[in-house]
C-alpha cells in the first residue's frame, strides 16, 4: 500500500500554529517544549523544510522510513529541511519529554554555518541511529540550547544573530564529539557492524556479482547492514580511518591480487571479471592502491 503524501510545514510560524503555540518569538529559528504537543489524528506524516534538532524523552514509536525505533530513552536526533518524520499508529507521536529546535535555513544564509552544516553527517542518519547522552553530555547540550533560547528571546540587535549562529556551532561540535565518543563506547555492536560488513563483501566478491552488477555501491552496502550511507560512513572512519568506498576497493583489490598470483588470467580478463569495461581504470586503481602495477605485482610473484 502507498505512503500517503506527507503534510509539508514550510515556516516555524506554521508548526506553532498547527501546535496551537503562540506566535514564535522569531520568525526563523525556535525552540518548542514537546511535552505540550497536540495530536493530529489526521496527519500521519510531516515533512519540515527546516533544520531540526531534538532532544526526547519517553515518546511513542517513530517510523523513519520504514523503520521503527522506540525513543523511550533520552536521546538527541537530527533532521535536515525535506526529511520526513512519520508517526505510529497514524499520528504525529504524543506523549513526549523534551525539547526541539527548529532552523530556518535563511538564518543560516550568508555566514560559515550555512555551508558548514552541511558537513554534519548526522543530518542524514535515520532515526535509529540517534544520540545517546550520558547525563553530563545532556546537561551541556541543555546549557547551550538555554542560551540559544536565552538570546532570540531578547531585543533583537545587530549581534543577535552571530551570538546564535556562535552557540549552533559549539552545539553542533559537541554533537560530533558525542557521536563519536558513541561509536567508541557501543565497540562491541560497532565491530559486529565491521564482520558483518566483511560478510557481506566476501559474499558479494566471491559469487560473480562484479562480473554481472560491478562494484556494489555504498548505498548497497548500507542497506544490507540496515544502515544509513552516512552513519556507516562515519562509523567505518572512527573505527578504522577508512570509508566505506575505500573498504570496497580494499576488497576489491584483495581479489585483484588473489587472481593475478593464482592464475594465468590476463590484466584484461581479470579486470572484466571484476567488474570493469576497461582494463585501464582497473590498473589505474590498482596502482594507486599498490604503488604496483598488476603486471609489477604479478612478477613480484615470479
Amino acid at each position: 500500500m502507498a505512503l500517503e503524501k506527507p503534510y509539508r510545514i514550510k515556516s516555524i510560524s506554521e508548526i506553532h500554529h498547527l501546535l496551537g503555540l503562540p506566535k514564535p518569538h522569531h520568525p526563523l529559528i525556535g525552540i518548542i517544549d514537546v511535552s505540550g504537543f497536540k495530536n493530529h489524528s489526521d496527519i500521519r506524516a510531516v515533512l519540515l523544510d527546516f533544520y531540526v534538532v531534538s532532544l526526547k524523552r519517553g515518546c511513542d514509536k517513530l517510523l523513519y522510513g520504514q523503520q521503527k525505533y522506540d525513543f523511550d530513552e533520552g536521546l538527541m536526533a537530527f533532521m535536515s529541511p525535506g526529511q520526513i518524520l512519520r508517526g505510529q499508529d497514524e499520528s504525529i507521536p504524543v506523549n513526549l519529554e523534551g525539547w526541539m529546535l527548529f532552523i530556518h535555513p535563511d538564518f543560516l544564509w550568508n555566514t560559515p554555518l550555512a555551508k558548514k552544516i552541511r558537513q554534519y553527517e548526522y543530518f542524514a542518519y535515520a532515526a535509529r541511529e540517534a544520540l545517546f547522552l550520558s547525563d553530563k553530555e545532556e546537561s551541556i547540550i541543555n546549557g547551550i540550547v538555554d542560551h540559544i533560547r536565552s538570546e532570540y528571546h531578547s531585543n533583537i540587535d545587530k549581534f543577535s544573530q552571530e551570538v546564535i549562529i556562535a552557540q549552533l556551532e559549539l552545539l553542533f561540535t559537541y554533537a560530533q564529539r558525542f557521536y563519536e565518543r558513541q561509536f567508541i563506547t557501543r565497540k562491541i555492536s560497532s565491530h559486529k557492524t565491521l564482520d558483518r560488513l566483511e560478510e557481506v563483501l566476501t559474499h558479494y566478491f566471491d559469487n560473480d556479482a562484479l562480473l554481472t552488477k560491478g562494484l556494489p555501491t555504498v548505498q548497497y552496502i548500507a542497506d544490507k547492514l540496515q544502515m544509513s550511507p552516512k552513519y556507516l560512513n562515519s562509523l567505518l572512519k572512527q573505527l578504522t580511518g577508512q570509508t566505506t568506498q575505500q573498504h570496497l576497493h580494499n576488497k576489491l583489490i584483495d581479489k585483484a591480487k588473489e587472481k593475478l598470483s593464482t592464475t594465468d588470467l590476463t590484466v584484461s580478463e581479470i579486470a572484466y571479471d571484476l567488474g570493469f569495461e576497461h582494463s585501464q581504470s582497473f590498473s589505474k586503481l590498482f596502482k594507486t592502491k599498490t604503488k604496483q602495477s598488476p603486471l609489477e605485482f604479478r612478477q613480484s610473484f615470479n
